[in-house]
């Protein structure tokens, strides 16, 4: 294969537009949650998946697993987490069965910034896919997306 092999050049155009259409969704999502909630996208996100958790086996969720779940690293995380604790939203505690572990919890506020938040991001999406969808080089991913709800 070489560089202006047509299957790559395609592969690479198809990597650029998922990039636009991934780039566009998170701006719109992040003025919108700014604007009304004074969350980022991340912290919107890191509060999103914490708030799954449950006091069952396997309930809580290690730091290494959060920073997956949101796509940072574990620094990054890590100083996530601390910025949102410091504002009330979240707590630490250490592991009742490895004192090693921390595990983070949502706090009431949290909660409650976060649901304010749900309908805001709802709609930020939406908007974003609809706007994408205008492009003829985004609708096709556009479609890929919202055809995602059904196959899960």
């Amino acid at each position: 294969m070489t560089a202006t092999d047509p299957a790559l050049t395609a592969l690479s155009q198809g990597w650029c537009a998922l990039s636009l259409l991934h780039g566009k969704i998170e701006s719109h999502i992040e003025r919108a949650l700014q604007a009304r909630h004074g969350l980022s996208v991340r912290e919107y996100s890191l509060l999103d998946v914490l708030s799954r958790q449950h006091d069952g086996e396997g309930g809580h969720l290690q730091m290494k697993q959060v920073a997956d779940a949101v796509v940072l690293s574990q620094s990054a995380t890590t100083r996530l987490v601390t910025r949102l604790e410091e504002r009330g939203l979240l707590s630490r505690y250490l592991c009742p069965t490895d004192r090693r572990g921390i595990y983070t919890n949502v706090s009431e506020a949290g909660f409650e910034l976060l649901e304010e938040a749900r309908p805001t991001n709802s709609t930020a999406l939406r908007e974003a896919l609809d706007s994408a969808a205008e492009n003829p080089d985004l609708a096709p991913l556009v479609k890929a997306v919202e055809g995602l709800h059904t196959v899960a």
